[in-house]
C-alpha cells in the first residue's frame, strides 16, 4: 500500500476547509503512522500554470509545512485533477507492482474525486479514510454537503472503500 497525499499545499490548506482541525490531524497521523513502519508516502502537488497562485515559485504552490515530505519521499507534480495523467505516477506504481492506494488530501470534489475514480479505473484498490479529505463551500453546496456526498454516496462501495480512521491507521501501520 502507498499513502497518497494530494494537494496539501499552502494555498489550499486553510482554516476555511471543512473540519480543518480534524483533517489536518488525521493527515498528519496517517503520514506519521505510515513512516513509522516504512509504508511509502507519496505527495502530489497541483499547478494551475504560469502566473497562477498554485504555480512553481509561488509560496501557495509549496506543500504545507504541516505535511512536509521527507527528503526521500517522492513528489509528483500535476496540471490536471488526476495525478495519473502525464505525471509519471502510474508508471511508478506499475513498476512497484502496487495494488492499493490510500487517498488523503484536497479538494474532495476536484482532485480527490479524480484520484479516486481514475485510480479505480486503473485497477487499484482505493481506500479513503474518513475526514482525511476536505474542501470549502462552493456556489452549489456547503463543504459539509460536498464531503458527505462524495464520501458516503459517490465513492463508497463503487470506487473506493470508505473506511474509519482507526481502520486506516491499522492498514498503514499493521503492527
Amino acid at each position: 500500500m502507498i499513502l497518497l497525499v494530494i494537494d496539501c499545499q499552502n494555498g489550499l490548506v486553510t482554516p476555511d476547509l471543512y473540519q480543518y482541525d480534524i483533517f489536518c490531524h488525521r493527515v498528519k497521523a496517517l503520514i506519521s503512522a505510515a513512516r513509522s513502519v516504512g509504508t511509502e508516502v507519496v505527495f502530489i502537488r497541483h499547478s494551475d500554470g504560469p502566473g497562477a497562485p498554485l504555480s512553481p515559485g509561488n509560496p501557495a504552490y509549496e506543500i504545507s509545512p504541516l505535511f512536509t515530505p521527507k527528503p526521500h519521499e517522492l513528489i509528483f507534480d500535476k496540471t490536471r485533477n488526476s495525478p495519473f495523467r502525464k505525471t509519471g505516477l502510474l508508471k511508478y506504481l506499475r513498476t512497484k507492482k502496487e495494488k492499493s492506494l490510500m487517498i488523503t488530501g484536497l479538494q474532495t470534489e476536484y482532485c480527490i474525486d479524480a484520484t479516486v475514480k481514475c485510480g479505480y479505473e486503473q485497477g487499484f484498490r482505493i481506500l479513503v479514510p474518513e475526514y482525511a479529505n476536505s474542501t470549502v463551500d462552493n456556489a452549489h453546496m456547503t463543504a459539509e454537503a460536498t464531503y458527505e456526498y462524495y464520501n458516503q454516496f459517490i465513492w463508497k462501495g463503487r470506487y473506493a472503500e470508505c473506511i474509519s480512521f482507526a481502520d486506516a491507521i491499522r492498514l498503514v501501520n499493521p503492527r
